[in-house]
């Protein structure tokens, strides 16, 4: 028996994370490129000089009309994704956004509402649970090798070449603020990592740390959470990194967990997830694992098929409320939120 092929329209690629998503829809077998929208001028004229694009509609309502498929996938600025992940929603088509898929709780409230009514998923690009070393701690902290969780520190700090991306990067409305834009991997990864839920956002600030001349882009962004058994967490994801340095320090995506019984760290650029138990005087490195676990399109390919994995439309509109509450929190100065 044919399988039919899974068909994706493509609205927005001004952000470089969508090339991703292309790569995999193009690369991934049963999945097809239907049709390509870019609303900006200046990139659909950059997408029309593509060899493999032939076509690109400059009204995101024509190509819906026109096309059909199954899935619509955005990677436009976060300000225009809620609008274009609800058109989609509305029309029936499922939906592939990379991260964060919206910009405001109201936007994720009406696609929440629609999925449930039409039995629709959502997919995103939360691509840190595909990391092997991640997913190793996971199995540690899941199978009580540092006991019970009371404390983590986390630190997703970027470099600071932000200010050479595009204008809609640095402006308040198309952007939603830094927490929002990556904060949304820390509270998806603890939550996967450590089988406990956020709770309270007790305290959380964004500020213009570097005041780069006519910007005012708030480049920095910490807070202070608590998970369910009253576990502390605090955060950084602040865009103030040495560009020069790029991705490569030790302290991009790096994650320490204080238990009861021992200290567990672990990042992105490490190449050992280290322990130290209580009872051991010196700190065990253990290799980081190679295999890699699902990743979010896998994951997403799974629910579609009706046999979901650990990230589903739920957990994505759940991490996307609470990170959009934490950003409302900084942005507004409130302390003690319920998440």
């Amino acid at each position: 028996m044919q399988h039919k092929t899974l068909d994706f329209a493509f609205a927005g690629l001004r952000h470089p994370h969508g090339w991703a998503i292309w790569n995999r829809v193009q690369n991934e077998g049963g999945c097809d490129v239907v049709a390509v929208c870019e609303e900006h001028a200046p990139t659909r004229e950059e997408l029309l000089a593509r060899p493999d694009i032939s076509r690109v509609y400059d009204r995101y309502t024509d190509m819906l009309a026109a096309v059909p498929s199954d899935v619509v996938a955005t990677a436009d600025y976060y300000g225009n994704r809620g609008r274009i992940a609800i058109g989609a929603l509305e029309v029936g088509r499922h939906v592939l956004a990379d991260k964060p898929v919206c910009t405001s709780l109201s936007d994720l409230e009406r696609m929440a509402e629609l999925v449930e009514r039409h039995g629709l998923v959502i997919g995103c690009e939360l691509d840190l649970r595909a990391i092997p070393q991640l997913d190793q701690a996971r199995e540690l902290i899941l199978g009580g090798e540092i006991g019970d969780i009371h404390a983590i520190s986390f630190g997703g700090q970027h470099p600071h070449f932000c200010y050479e991306r595009a204008d809609w990067y640095l402006a308040p409305d198309t952007y939603g603020g830094v927490i929002n834009d990556i904060a949304i991997h820390g509270i998806d990864i603890l939550e996967w990592m450590t089988g406990m839920r956020f709770t309270e956002v007790v305290a959380a600030r964004n500020w213009r740390a570097l005041k780069i001349e006519d910007s005012p882009f708030r480049d920095a962004a910490q807070m202070m959470l608590t998970m369910e058994n009253g576990c502390g967490v605090m955060g950084d994801v602040s865009f103030i990194t040495p560009t020069s340095s790029g991705f490569s320090l030790p302290y991009y995506w790096e994650f320490t967990f204080w238990g009861s019984s021992g200290v567990l760290r672990v990042g992105l650029n490490r190449q050992t997830v280290d322990v130290s138990r209580e009872g051991d005087t010196d700190m065990q490195r253990i290799p980081k694992r190679q295999e890699r676990p699902p990743d979010y399109f896998e994951l997403f390919r799974r629910e579609l098929a009706g046999t979901p994995g650990d990230l589903t439309t739920g957990t994505i509109i759940d991490v996307s409320r609470k990170a959009l509450l934490i950003q409302q929190a900084a942005d507004q100065d409130l302390r003690d939120v319920p998440l």
